[in-house]
């Protein structure tokens, strides 16, 4: 008598539980992981720690080429004529010579006072 208490009140549990599992299980896995989750992981570390160390050089090496390119390149730029003139260059442009026109005049009858 004690166990149908029992029984009304876990078969629903178990029922709902059965059928969230089933739902759920259109969405994601619900299986356990595979077996190279536990014993691979350390190997899987090890890899991409060696990855990163070699990709870690690879740019340090390339910082390195492009820092000495920008310094060639300002020695080039420091060591050209400065006298070399453009063919196709604008002018230079005189602004002693241009001035701006007069504000016009005040009118004799405002609008707005």
């Amino acid at each position: 008598m004690c166990y149908t208490g029992l029984f009304k009140r876990f078969v629903p549990f178990f029922l709902t539980f059965a059928a969230g599992l089933f739902i759920a299980s259109f969405f994601v896995s619900i299986g356990l992981p595979g077996s190279g989750f536990r014993g691979g992981n350390r190997f899987n570390k090890f890899q991409e720690m060696q990855r990163l160390r070699v990709e870690n050089e690879e740019l340090r090496e390339r910082l390195r080429q492009s820092r000495l390119e920008n310094e060639e390149l300002r020695r080039v730029d420091e060591n050209m004529d400065l006298d070399f003139v453009m063919p196709d260059a604008v002018p230079p442009v005189d602004f002693d010579a241009h001035h701006p026109p007069a504000p016009p005049k005040r009118p004799k009858n405002p609008r707005f006072e």
